[in-house]
């Protein structure tokens, strides 16, 4: 990989996917942060289900943390892993209040000292509701990014270092949203579609097929 074939794939997928953007639902860096927590090992349409009922009476951090864990667990069972997912986002809230004065941190370091918030979540958050720089790793980004050949990395870290290296830095928040979209439709997980695969000419996968 360079980064002359990398801007390539980019543009090709920025081309096919014009309108990529997150598909979680949400009206506030708050609802954002909660929504991403809550899509560990859940789809977003669960999430987006989910959050429809949550986000009626709590959306912020001081209407969050009027509910006791049970309570939470309770409304996000949907969701899988709902008692430590509560335990999360009751926790997070507690500090936003306490560190933050009730506002989502807007800088990476703020948003990791978050409970339950790790690089991937960070990433989301820091890029789509501050407008920061940063390519967020989750198993669509991951599978689809050593496949074609992007990266050649065996852990999301390693992964997130490398798609850094080789992709316009300008251009990595918008490049996690197509490499999803381009994951969910044609490099899926199984049976990938490479006939109908935009960027089959530069990819190792479909150039092998």
């Amino acid at each position: 990989m360079n980064k002359q074939k990398a801007k390539i794939i980019v543009d090709k997928l920025s081309i096919e996917y014009p309108s990529a953007r997150p598909e979680l639902n949400f009206n506030s860096e708050y609802e954002l942060l909660v929504a991403v927590i809550l899509s560990a090992q859940c789809t977003d349409k669960r999430v987006n289900e989910v959050t429809k009922v949550l986000f009626e009476r709590y959306n912020t951090p001081e209407s969050m943390v009027t509910l006791d864990k049970s309570e939470l667990a309770k409304i996000i069972l949907p969701c899988g892993l709902n008692n430590s997912k509560a335990e999360h986002i009751l926790s997070a809230s507690r500090t936003i209040i306490s560190n933050f004065g009730g506002k989502v941190p807007n800088t990476y370091e703020g948003l990791l000292s978050l409970s339950g918030v790790g690089r991937k979540t960070a990433n989301v958050v820091y890029s789509v509701a501050f407008g920061g720089d940063a390519i967020a790793v989750d198993t669509h980004v991951f599978r689809v990014s050593n496949r074609i050949g992007l990266a050649n990395a065996k852990t999301p870290l390693e992964t997130e270092k490398q798609l850094m290296k080789y992709i316009e830095k300008s251009k990595w928040s918008k490049a996690h949203h197509y490499l999803i979209f381009h994951g969910r439709r044609v490099c899926t997980a199984r049976s990938p579609k490479c006939e109908l695969c935009v960027i089959r000419n530069e990819c190792q996968t479909g150039k092998s097929k």
